[in-house]
């Protein structure tokens, strides 16, 4: 099998239509079509079926895309191997952040392989860890973020590590009533009034939990998915809120922590399996997990 078709195939099953596969190879449709059709002959069985008025892969697509995978690792691996004779790892690497992760993170790592000869395009992308598996149809490296009670995703096709824990603090303006105890227990935030972030991410997941434990719902008046905004809005007294530890910059708030609750956000790196053999991911990796260490202060 033509290593260029099993590629076709696996755009195919990353972004779902015929077209979007067409636009991310530069290719028609027609001729995304046509490369299916000779794939499948090759295979000698089906491996799309109507779906409505698309497509989807049959049971056998499907396990051709998973050794399609195996095979285009096994071309990077060999290109990472030749790239290993001259020298030190190089080469590009896409790398996707949430923005609060990538504000802690991304300027140490740059520091981190800036002698490597390692280029990082790295690109701000704000989606839930649910997403992972389209992203990765664009990015080499995804650093993404999830509430510690939700699990990792699990997927043969990603490779997911975790990386750090961030505690998830209250934030209140300064002058709240609760503002001088050492922490604050959840009951005694029924009545307040939130500024949280959007469904699906990992602060807001918190703020369900608070929800679950004291039988009231939050009462929500913004939804922000901006840190300096949420800041902003809590200073002039429009709200409380839940912010991730590290990413609090305003000194006029007062963070507590919420007695009784662990509260914290995971951040995970997502990988395609086969990406760390690669030298230059293999380094942004490494680098990541360094400047997570130095950050959480440890050795």
């Amino acid at each position: 099998m033509d290593a260029e078709r099993l590629r076709v195939l696996r755009e195919l099953a990353d972004r779902g239509t015929v077209s979007a596969t067409a636009a991310a190879l530069s290719m028609t449709p027609s001729a995304v079509s046509q490369q299916l059709k000779v794939l499948a002959r090759e295979a000698g069985v089906a491996i799309l079926e109507p779906d409505g008025r698309r497509i989807r892969l049959t049971d056998a697509g499907q396990a051709l895309v998973l050794r399609a995978e195996d095979v285009l690792a096994a071309l990077d691996r060999a290109s990472a191997e030749m790239a290993s004779y001259r020298g030190s790892p190089r080469g590009r690497v896409r790398v996707a952040l949430f923005p609060s992760g990538a504000a802690l993170l991304l300027p140490g790592v740059l520091t981190r392989i800036g002698d490597l000869g390692v280029e990082i395009e790295a690109h701000d992308v704000d989606e839930p860890s649910s997403a992972v598996p389209q992203l990765l149809a664009d990015y080499d490296v995804i650093l993404t973020h999830r509430d510690e009670r939700a699990v990792a995703l699990i997927s043969p096709r990603v490779r997911i590590e975790r990386l750090m824990r961030e505690p998830i603090d209250l934030v209140l303006p300064p002058g709240h009533p609760l503002a001088e105890r050492p922490s604050v227990a959840l009951d005694e935030l029924a009545d307040e009034s939130w500024i949280s972030v959007r469904g699906g991410f990992p602060v807001d997941d918190v703020l369900q939990s608070v929800a679950a434990v004291t039988g009231v719902q939050p009462r929500v008046v913004q939804r922000i998915n901006d840190f300096r905004v949420i800041e902003e809005l809590v200073a002039g007294g429009h709200g409380v809120a839940l912010m991730p530890r590290f990413a609090l910059g305003h000194r006029g708030l007062v963070f507590k922590r919420l007695a009784g609750v662990r509260a914290a956000r995971i951040y995970d790196l997502a990988t395609r399996p086969a990406a760390v053999d690669r030298p230059a991911v293999a380094a942004v990796l490494a680098a990541f997990r360094d400047e997570a260490a130095a950050v959480l202060g440890e050795p």
